[in-house]
């Protein structure tokens, strides 16, 4: 005889359910805001160069444009404008990349543009952290500028990262709902299917161009074993401007990655029938932005990320969160697909080394069918 559920128990366990959710609900994004943080903000009229240049200078990974004829906010430069002037310019070591040189910012985003412009996608300060979320997650990009509805000035980048690591926060005094105690596999929480991966002897520009034909920010590097023994992500590309070596994309992801190696403690990997509550605790305890999903011999199965982690708790739980059927609204500037580390110079976040060079987010395309991946 089958055992009924209680109607008490079954409403617990539904208010259960939705907490993380109402607990967003019940928070701004002014909460969510440090006391004192680093926020650089570039002129459209700035050439590209020295605006890379100054991302590396102030140790901040993307930059609200402001645009004086407009007097308003128009878009982000990030890492992957970075990227995409590389792909789209680079001949060989031999030639010198006169788009990169010589550009302004606006000219970069009228060519870049001209086919895909959509508004910056941007966030109030009063708005709850839960509308934060759905932005990010609907929009598909990494970074949600707050910008002051009043004075009009921007305030913050709000990330998957930091929302995750404020909810982390308060998790102890809160009920835990069913769902955290069950696994990866169990949840479906992850990309596993068609993930984009590079070797270690693949050339730097072909990776480049994986970012954008992909549109992913991290690439597991894989052996001819199939097992992962380094990553590459979009935030170890900023190295190139770093060191001025962008000249020369023909080496090696492996060559590439040697800036790092003083530092760099390993991929972080996790297995999928981990629990999403360990998961959850990994990532945040890690500061890193995903954790590569592997086999027992460290054989590649997946990527779990932040948005994610963050879909499964907040927004799958209230029937929001079927991310295989968004539309795709990359919006412009907010952030597009990369996820970034926290911008540097924040009281109570300073920027530290992060897993793989550290930058954002699953390594497999959301909503694509496939087999376990392809190798580049």
């Amino acid at each position: 005889m089958s055992e009924q559920l209680d109607p008490d128990d079954a409403a617990v366990e539904e208010s259960e359910r939705d907490i993380y959710m109402r607990f967003m609900k019940c928070h701004k994004c002014y909460d969510i805001i440090p006391t004192s943080s680093k926020l650089v903000v570039f002129d459209t009229t700035l050439q590209v160069k020295k605006a890379f240049f100054a991302l590396v200078a102030n140790g901040v990974r993307a930059a609200p444009l402001w645009e004086s004829k407009k007097q308003s906010f128009v878009g982000m430069l990030t890492i992957t404008d970075f990227i995409n002037i590389l792909t789209r310019y680079y001949k060989s070591p031999m030639v010198q990349i006169y788009e990169l040189e010589e550009h302004k910012i606006e000219t970069w985003r009228e060519l870049y543009l001209q086919e895909t412009f959509k508004p910056l996608v941007h966030i109030s300060p009063d708005a709850s952290i839960f509308e934060a979320v759905y932005s990010l997650i609907k929009n598909k990009i990494h970074r949600l500028p707050v910008i002051d509805p009043v004075s009009g000035n921007a305030l913050y980048i709000l990330t998957h990262k930091r929302i995750l690591k404020f909810l982390q926060l308060f998790v102890c005094e809160m009920p835990m709902p069913a769902f955290m105690k069950q696994t990866l596999e169990e949840l479906g929480v992850g990309t596993y299917t068609n993930i984009a991966y590079i070797h270690p002897d693949t050339p730097l520009i072909t990776a480049l161009s994986v970012f954008t034909h992909r549109r992913v920010s991290a690439l597991p590097v894989v052996d001819h074993h199939g097992k992962v023994v380094d990553i590459y992500s979009k935030f170890d590309v900023i190295n190139l401007a770093a060191e001025k070596t962008y000249n020369n994309l023909d080496v090696t992801v492996t060559q590439a990655l040697r800036h790092r190696s003083q530092y760099f403690e390993g991929v972080m990997k996790c297995n999928k029938l981990k629990t999403l509550e360990t998961i959850m605790d990994r990532i945040v305890k890690a500061e890193v932005h995903r954790l590569v999903v592997v086999d027992d011999e460290s054989h590649i199965v997946g990527i779990v990320s932040l948005s994610d982690i963050l879909q499964a708790l907040v927004l799958t739980p209230t029937g929001d969160g079927k991310k295989e059927e968004e539309e795709e609204t990359k919006g412009e500037g907010g952030g597009e697909d990369e996820e970034v580390k926290e911008e540097g110079g924040a009281e109570d976040e300073p920027e530290e080394a992060e897993e793989g060079g550290g930058e954002e987010e699953e390594a497999g395309e959301e909503g694509e069918e496939g087999e376990k991946g392809e190798a580049v």
